[in-house]
């Protein structure tokens, strides 16, 4: 099972014309970039538009039947919650005040509001765009290898 895969993957190496090596660190990257920069854009927008407390409160208090999508997104939101109250309590951001990691975390309060309410919809949003953000990575990792990991990778060898 092992050779099918180191098959499939040497012939994407050899069709992009990028070593494999190279197309796995492109790939990694990429996927970062596209959840950090899709979660300030949302976050940024929720903010600028006050979207975000609006839509935690709808998730959290909807009454309608309770499908799949419904307890995935509570999921993520309380997820988020727990993200926003750790996050924003190490760094003091989100109008959380700063903590000692060593302290007892912060009580959020049922009710999320600001830029808490904020982050947790950015957090959702993030989550639910990850195969937008697995396609989007695996498009670009060939032009990013041989752009960007390749030439990296060139001049790090060339100092050693």
């Amino acid at each position: 099972m092992a050779g099918r895969y180191k098959v499939a993957l040497s012939a994407i190496s050899a069709r992009t014309g990028a070593p494999l090596s190279s197309l796995l660190v492109s790939f990694a990257v990429l996927h970062e970039v596209t959840a950090i920069a899709s979660f300030a854009g949302v976050f940024c927008a929720a903010h600028a538009f006050g979207v975000g407390e609006r839509v935690v409160d709808a998730v959290a208090t909807g009454d309608e039947p309770a499908g799949w999508a419904r307890l995935q997104v509570k999921t993520w939101m309380q997820e988020g919650t727990v993200w926003a109250g750790r996050v924003g309590q190490r760094y003091g951001i989100f109008g959380l005040e700063k903590k000692d990691s060593k302290e007892s975390p912060a009580y959020l309060p049922e009710h999320l509001a600001g830029d808490v309410a904020n982050a947790v919809f950015a957090y959702g949003v993030t989550k639910a765009l990850f195969p937008v953000r697995i396609g989007l990575s695996l498009y670009l990792s060939p032009v990013s290898s041989r752009m960007v990991v390749d030439p990296v990778t060139k001049n790090i060898d060339a100092l050693i």
